[in-house]
């Protein structure tokens, strides 16, 4: 990418990546390539600042910076797992402000997430007008996928008791409660589902809860 003669929004568009659900997202070390930086340890030191930046403006890290293994081939048909990160835009904006600005591909990053940060940000001020009722609807939705998807994750590595393992992710976040437990405390019917008696704040709770677990 050093060689690169021009650099458009394209350039960053070409490496984003969409999931099963419509969700976009880079990853670290194809951002690393296109931003010119030639080895990961440098660039590590820009996503723990950027990292940083984001607690600071009170944002869900983990949220923003998905930390993933990826295997690769070394020599002889032999692989070996490195450390990467799926980014949100937030993330890759962040980034770009902590990257080294002399160089142009860079210059122009910061240009393109900030505008299309911008547009992120109009988006969650029309959030902020949606009423608690949509906004639980919404949320609700969020947490279904993300469900479906951790239970495709967790199956993949042999989990085959989904409610034990979906209580220890309720005690962790509801100091000790189980899903039962969380139910009776509502005062809900026998297998009413209890992610459907919880307003959008909770629901975003178990979003985090649901998404790091992942």
């Amino acid at each position: 990418m050093s060689e690169l003669q021009t650099y458009n929004e394209k350039t960053f568009e070409d490496i984003k990546h969409i999931n099963e659900y419509g969700n976009e997202y880079w990853e670290a070390r194809e951002l690393m390539q296109v931003l010119d930086y030639k080895k990961w340890q440098k660039f590590i030191n820009v996503i723990d600042a950027a990292k940083i930046a984001c607690e600071k403006s009170k944002n869900i890290t983990d949220y923003h910076f998905t930390q993933v293994g990826k295997m690769i081939e070394i020599a002889k048909g032999a692989k070996r797992k490195i450390l990467d990160y799926k980014l949100s835009r937030y993330a890759c904006y962040l980034i770009v402000q902590n990257a080294d600005s002399r160089k142009k591909v860079v210059a122009l990053g910061q240009t393109y997430f900030a505008i299309q940060t911008r547009k992120q940000e109009l988006s969650e001020k029309e959030y902020s007008q949606l009423t608690e009722d949509e906004k639980r609807l919404y949320q609700r939705s969020l947490t279904k996928k993300g469900n479906y998807s951790l239970n495709m994750t967790v199956k993949d590595v042999g989990v085959r008791n989904f409610d034990k393992f979906h209580n220890a992710g309720y005690k962790g976040l509801y100091n000790g409660e189980t899903a039962d437990d969380i139910a009776k405390r509502k005062g809900l019917r026998y297998r009413e589902d209890i992610l459907d008696n919880m307003g959008s704040e909770e629901l975003v709770d178990n979003l985090f809860r649901i998404t790091h677990t992942e």
